[in-house]
């Protein structure tokens, strides 16, 4: 439906993008496939088994944020958990213990909590965090 004319349904999901604005407030958990780019407020999980969350300046979620490419400028007051890399630039404030894979940190940035590498075996591909299925929640398709 948003991607381009000519495009399969699974690039066109996989390339998708979510923007929570700035002066928005969203309460509850949050599952995504794509980019997701979060200007407002969020209050719940947020989780991707694959795709990247970026948290701008002044963004906030307060809940844990599991996915393969995190990048956070905002405040984050919960765990992390990059299963492939973690950019932390220099407004980042996380209150909470941060897991990652690979990590970039920039000069400013605070963690207010532990740093864990998760360790994945060099022969094996790192396994994405699985999200939880809630009651009666449908599985996105192919065609979805």
């Amino acid at each position: 439906m948003w991607g381009k004319k000519g495009q399969s349904d699974t690039v066109a999901a996989s390339g998708s993008t979510t923007l929570i604005s700035d002066h928005t407030e969203i309460k509850g958990d949050v599952r995504f496939r794509g980019t997701m780019h979060v200007e407002g407020k969020l209050v719940g999980d947020v989780w991707a088994r694959e795709g990247t969350l970026r948290l701008v300046e002044g963004g906030v979620i307060e809940g844990d944020i599991k996915a393969p490419y995190v990048i956070i400028n905002g405040t984050v007051k919960g765990d992390v958990y990059a299963t492939e890399k973690l950019e932390l630039a220099n407004q980042a404030v996380v209150s909470g213990n941060v897991y990652y894979q690979l990590i970039e940190m920039v000069m400013g940035a605070q963690v207010n909590g532990s740093l864990e590498h998760m360790d994945v075996p060099a022969q094996s591909e790192p396994k994405a965090i699985e999200a939880p299925v809630y009651e009666g929640e449908v599985e996105p398709t192919e065609a979805n």
